[in-house]
């Protein structure tokens, strides 16, 4: 069974109850003081406890999509070779390999050209050789036939730490809201390029050019762009690209447009934060240079480069979340270069989790869409 299978949650569920009903059923009888009773008691208690911790952890990671698999909650993840064929023709080969199609949730077996399309990918940088899984969402304009001249605007969706690509399609729905925003006349149709940030597991890298290690920065500025364009009718202007992501993916949202403004045109943070954290996960991120490491500062850019010419949005929450006293700084902070441009999602109340994003992801696409072109 998957980590990530119900069935897992409620044989975790099953253990939790029938340790509980055993040990109101078998306390009296461990009532005595002897070493045996005593050990008993503690025994079912602890037992109790972990299987309780198991059911909830469980459920949080169904919620919230943390690991994707039991090798990647124990950190043996290992599939990140990804093989490419190079055929005589050359028709295959290249950075990105589609793996398997699929519709969007709710599509309900309809034909792409009805209801677009899913495909799981395995990418590499041609640059970094960095290779890391994905999905990508066509919509349905993309296999109509009155549309196959036509480019469309693209956006990469990120998820946080750790996180994994397919929580972006099963459980925030990017897909389906895209397909409905378009069909609803509330966006343009675009092709979403979702995967998480994490492309060096299970280290954090933050979206940093690592010194003598992964070049993530250069990964999602260079060799995720040119690998899609390689690969789909993308528009290839800057105005044709953005970049969205939740939490840790948020951050690296905006620091790539910010960074790369002739790259993303639009970048949307989702509960970002606006300074790398030197944690366990990240390891040492600048190995002391304080070049990269004030660059990656987003408050620091602000102050002492020039002012990127690429619109921003940030969403946070007056209640539940711990970014909004900062947002509110960060989006003065932005104001005052008279040149980027920056919008806001600011909810009542919401709390660091999926729940929150769902309600701020149509809100921020119908953004998106209305800074990019298709050409």
């Amino acid at each position: 069974m998957g980590l990530t299978s119900n069935k897992v949650l409620v044989v975790a569920i099953a253990f939790a109850v029938v340790l509980f009903v055993g040990t109101v059923w078998l306390w009296p009888r461990l009532a005595r003081r002897d070493w045996r009773s005593v050990s008993g008691r503690v025994g079912l208690l602890l037992a109790t406890q972990l299987t309780l911790f198991a059911c909830v952890a469980v459920a949080a990671n169904q919620a919230f999509g943390f690991y994707a698999s039991w090798a990647d909650l124990f950190g043996r993840e290992t599939a990140q070779g990804v093989v490419v064929d190079h055929t005589a023709s050359g028709g295959a080969a290249g950075p990105l390999q589609v793996l398997t199609t699929a519709g969007p949730t709710g599509a309900g077996g309809r034909p792409p050209q009805r209801a677009g399309q899913v495909q799981k990918v395995d990418i590499v940088g041609r640059t970094t050789h960095i290779p890391t899984p994905a999905y990508v969402y066509l919509p349905p304009e993309y296999f109509q036939p009155q549309y196959r001249t036509r480019t469309f605007p693209a956006a990469v969706v990120l998820t946080g730490y750790p996180g994994t690509a397919q929580a972006l399609v099963d459980k925030l729905h990017y897909p389906s809201t895209a397909r409905q925003l378009a069909k609803d006349g509330r966006m343009q149709p675009m092709i979403l390029i979702m995967l998480r940030p994490t492309v060096a597991p299970p280290r954090d890298t933050e979206c940093v050019d690592i010194p003598g290690g992964p070049q993530t920065e250069t990964f999602f500025a260079k060799d995720l762009p040119d690998a899609v364009l390689a690969h789909y009718r993308v528009g290839r202007k800057p105005g044709s690209w953005g970049i969205i992501g939740d939490s840790t993916g948020g951050y690296c949202a905006l620091k790539l447009a910010m960074h790369h403004p002739d790259v993303y045109a639009a970048g949307a943070g989702l509960s970002p934060y606006y300074k790398a954290p030197i944690d366990p996960t990240t390891g040492d991120l600048f190995h002391g240079d304080s070049g990269l490491r004030n660059r990656s500062d987003l408050w620091w850019f602000l102050k002492h480069q020039a002012a990127p010419d690429t619109s921003l949005l940030v969403t946070s929450s007056r209640i539940g979340e711990s970014n909004y006293k900062d947002t509110l700084k960060f989006i003065d902070r932005v104001r005052a270069t008279n040149l980027t441009r920056i919008s806001s999602i600011i909810l009542e109340s919401g709390g660091h989790n999926f729940n929150t994003w769902r309600r701020e992801i149509p809100a921020t696409l119908q953004w998106m869409s209305g800074r990019l072109s298709d050409r």
